[in-house]
């Protein structure tokens, strides 16, 4: 099977730009890291992510308890307190004399 020269000249510039894509890709394969390097070099920030993630869960199931008797004071879910204090709304109750 050949290619007509008239969809070969309709599709010149389609054509070039596939090969120069190409050329860019095998290009930056070649000189891109491997995963493994990529790895080494994130492994010290993977490792202290997990540890504080873990710490966080282990400490979050024992401050469950007081998460508790909070929401029934406060009326306020979780997280609630904190959301409003960001916001800069200050608490109806604080203020209240």
């Amino acid at each position: 099977m050949e290619i007509s020269e008239k969809l070969l000249l309709q599709y010149k510039y389609h054509f070039a730009a596939a090969a120069v894509a190409s050329l860019f890709l095998s290009l930056l394969m070649y000189a891109a890291p491997s995963l493994l390097t990529i790895l080494a070099y994130f492994l010290p920030l993977l490792a202290s992510t997990t540890v504080f993630l873990i710490l966080i869960m282990a400490f979050g199931g024992v401050s469950r308890l007081n998460i508790g008797s909070n929401h029934q004071q406060h009326g306020q879910g979780n997280g609630e307190g904190l959301l409003d204090y960001v916001a800069g709304r200050p608490d109806e109750n604080h203020y209240a004399l």
